[in-house]
């Protein structure tokens, strides 16, 4: 075979790096007395680290993550103090091998929705988790119309293929016992086997809201927080603060709305699950050391 019909061969193995880059290569190998073992090792290595970086931006692409939510902008001085020591052990995705779920719990404009989506960024980056981010309501009407079509069960085996789904908002759309029974069958086959990261800011006591009626509410709570890192964004709107700084007054206070994120309207605080339910779960309201060194309590008492 000539020289120069290699580049076709390796294109036809779909080793499309080492093809474009053949010429340049060998040139190079024979300029600076490369041997054959060199040259292959380099050949190797740049289609290794293409076939990475492509892969990484497929990833990115199809967890449909919300643009300017990263690690780079989030501003940690902003974020709770315990959460903020979690950070690095939730970064290793170590939570991801053990199918634990993060329930990050707050009002309005505390951060949830920019760190959830920056910790998912995050686990495509450095361990290449497949990561999908979707409003709540926006999956539920995915999931009903799949149900409505007899096809639900293929809609499920196709979400299964991502190790962690992201659920923001549950809890702003009020659902009816159809949508209810679609979300909360979700959330049931992924119990103990995918990951789940939910932001709301509505209390457990509040659930029924969602699921309709207390059994149903119960079972899903259980399912959430037997594995579970639950989060508790308080303290003062982040958007307050930098709509502050933007006004230029950096002196100004804004009151905060609750002493906890987890506030219902009526005052109920409770994020931390109904006592009877999900040992293995941990919140971050008390400091105690967990097995992994993070910051984390039981959240059952």
């Amino acid at each position: 075979m000539p020289a120069n019909g290699l580049p076709l061969l390796l294109r036809s193995f779909g080793l499309t790096t080492m093809a474009g880059m053949w010429e340049e290569s060998l040139a190079r190998a024979q300029q600076e007395n490369w041997g054959y073992e060199r040259l292959v090792r380099h050949l190797c290595e740049s289609e290794a680290q293409d076939r990475r970086e492509r892969r990484t931006q497929r990833l990115l692409k199809a967890a449909r993550l919300p643009d300017g939510k990263t690690l780079g902008n989030l501003n940690e001085k902003l974020l709770p103090a315990k959460i903020r020591r979690l950070l690095p052990t939730l970064l290793e995705g170590h939570f991801v091998e053990r199918a634990e779920n993060i329930l990050a719990f707050g009002l309005p404009g505390r951060g949830k929705t920019h760190f959830l989506t920056a910790l998912g960024r995050e686990l495509i980056l450095r361990r290449d988790v497949p990561v999908l981010f979707t409003p709540t309501f926006k999956l539920v009407q995915q999931l009903l119309a799949a149900k409505k079509e007899l096809r639900l069960e293929s809609e499920l085996k196709e979400l299964d293929r991502y190790p962690v789904v992201i659920l923001d908002d549950l809890g702003y759309v009020q659902q009816n016992r159809e949508e209810m029974e679609v979300l909360f069958t979700f959330l049931a086959e992924r119990y103990e086997r995918r990951t789940v990261m939910i932001s709301s800011n509505l209390v457990f006591s509040k659930w029924d809201q969602i699921f309709k009626d207390p059994m149903t509410t119960m079972a899903a709570i259980d399912r959430l927080v037997h594995h579970a890192i639950i989060l508790e964004f308080d303290g003062q709107s982040v958007r307050a603060q930098k709509a502050q700084e933007r006004q230029g007054r950096a002196g100004a206070s804004v009151s905060p709305l609750g002493s906890t994120t987890s506030l219902s309207p009526d005052g109920a605080k409770d994020s931390v699950p109904p006592k009877g339910l999900a040992k293995g779960s941990q919140t971050v309201n008390e400091t105690t050391e967990n097995q992994t060194g993070a910051v984390v309590s039981s959240s059952c008492h």
